[in-house]
């Protein structure tokens, strides 16, 4: 009796020792396969971000990167300003209803919690204690939008870390490839009109407090850049900033532009404040006398291309000067 109840004891112990082996195998496999998915990137904050996978469920609280996560084919489930996007970027539409989490510059730490998002992906235009506060609700992405010693080689930088952050860097290639085509495809309508090396000006512009702002887009901005690509000789002497390249002028800063000048800018319109030259300039007597003006190569194009987007809104825009400059 005492033999078989040895016996007995030691098939248990077995039994359990083989139980407790077959458990823990599996498990050391998931940590194979879970490290196997995850996701390590370096941000443009220098921060070494880990995610458990290509990131699905994504937060965006800026519209240049909100357009770089639609164009690599995910839907952000939160946008900053969602209204103020549908806008000013409907070249590259929201395909999906994402959750308005609050403005640009100050988005809702509640809302993005209520989302539960696996990724945020937040500007370094963003103010510090915003993004150490996000970081507490989940893994943040910092980008930086603009860069005026290099702007498309920032656009493609973005592009690329958003595209490692969600699995998509094939479509990444891709986007910058059909970039590059679009580029090539306008200098060559260009120059067939002879419009290669012509002095252009791109701008925007506010009414504040009635009085009228002007920002020119120097070559540092990525709509100049875009401009000198396509054999275009940008018209502005003003400096620009060091991110996104924009000068500062009034309507008297328009007249040490060159008479034979194309001025181009995009306004909204659904918002007169930012449409002033086809508003309150059109009987201000400095404006109306301005070469450019009086010869008619003023040239507004289409609203909703979204100036400091990625690619696609790019794509838009070379589509809309090369139809605007050589139409007849």
């Amino acid at each position: 009796m005492r033999r078989h109840l040895l016996t007995a004891a030691v098939l248990t112990t077995a039994a359990l020792t083989l139980t407790a082996c077959g458990t823990t195998e599996p498990a050391a496999d998931d940590k194979k396969t879970k490290a196997a998915k995850s996701v390590t990137l370096t941000d443009a904050s220098g921060k070494e971000v880990v995610l458990n996978g290509p990131a699905k469920k994504v937060v965006g609280t800026e519209w240049h990167e909100v357009e770089l996560l639609i164009s690599l084919g995910v839907n952000p489930v939160g946008v900053a300003d969602v209204k103020g996007y549908k806008t000013w970027d409907s070249a590259v539409p929201l395909k999906n209803e994402p959750k308005d989490i609050g403005t640009r510059g100050e988005p809702s730490m509640d809302t993005i919690a209520a989302l539960k998002p696996d990724l945020i992906v937040a500007s370094t235009d963003l103010p510090p204690a915003a993004v150490k506060q996000l970081r507490k609700v989940a893994p943040v992405v910092e980008v930086k939008s603009a860069d005026a010693a290099d702007p498309i080689g920032q656009m493609n930088k973005n592009l690329d870390l958003l595209a490692q952050a969600t699995g998509t860097t094939e479509k990444a290639g891709q986007l910058k490839e059909q970039f590059q085509t679009k580029i090539g495809e306008g200098s060559k309508a260009l120059a067939a009109a002879g419009l290669g090396g012509a002095n252009y000006a791109f701008a925007d512009g506010y009414v504040v407090s009635n009085q009228v702002s002007i920002r020119p887009y120097t070559s540092g901005s990525l709509i100049g850049a875009v401009n000198e690509k396509l054999g275009l000789k940008n018209a502005w002497t003003v400096e620009g900033d060091p991110g996104y390249g924009l000068g500062t002028t009034d309507v008297e800063g328009l007249t040490k532009l060159s008479d034979d000048v194309h001025f181009a800018y995009i306004g909204n319109e659904g918002d007169e404040a930012s449409t002033p030259f086809s508003g309150v300039l059109a009987k201000d007597k400095v404006w109306t006398s301005l070469p450019f003006v009086k010869e008619g190569n003023v040239h507004r194009l289409p609203d909703g291309v979204w100036m400091f987007g990625g690619p696609e809104s790019m794509n838009k825009y070379i589509d809309s000067v090369v139809a605007e400059l050589t139409k007849k």
